[in-house]
């Protein structure tokens, strides 16, 4: 399956958080938390969009992370290179180390084309379409979890901890 990086759609994610209404700052630990992704890496990430002009990045009391600019002037496109640089659109379609124009695999050709529509495709896909859409996701995850003051409950743990004595072998027979 083709598929941007784990780091793109990280990078995605994390400013369609930052893309909701009233323009805020947001801690990197409340965007850790709203997107699931590991605060160490999400510094990482956060510090390639501030270094590419995407997001501004404030320390200290009342600081955060902010946009840059409004999200409907933010093309995917841009979070993408400014994470990966162009080298997300290098790479043959078969998996060849080899294959270029000058030695061009069976799919070379089909895949350049395929390759331009996608950066056009993602040229004209706004952060701000992305945020509607986590959006409305988001809202559909709440009226099904049935929750009354807007907000998402935390994810139950698969492995419990026990407490009590059970759970040292204790009182057993």
């Amino acid at each position: 399956m083709l598929a941007l990086s784990r780091t793109s759609g990280y990078a995605i994610s994390a400013l369609a958080r930052l893309a909701g209404p009233g323009g805020a700052w947001t801690l990197a630990k409340d965007i850790a938390s709203s997107a699931e992704i590991p605060k160490a890496y999400l510094s990482t990430i956060l510090n390639a969009l501030a270094r590419n002009g995407l997001i501004k990045a404030k320390r200290g009391y009342r600081g955060g992370f902010l946009l840059a600019r409004p999200a409907k002037k933010i093309s995917v496109l841009q979070v993408i290179e400014a994470v990966e640089g162009r080298a997300w659109r290098e790479g043959c379609l078969l998996g060849l180390s080899e294959c270029s124009d000058e030695r061009a695999c069976p799919s070379h050709v089909f895949w350049k084309t395929q390759r331009n529509k996608i950066e056009q495709f993602l040229r004209f896909l706004t952060l701000a379409q992305v945020a509607e859409f986590e959006n409305r996701y988001q809202a559909q995850l709440l009226r099904s979890a049935g929750a009354t003051d807007g907000r998402l409950r935390p994810r139950q743990s698969r492995t419990r901890k026990r407490r009590g004595t059970a759970a040292r072998g204790l009182g057993r027979k």
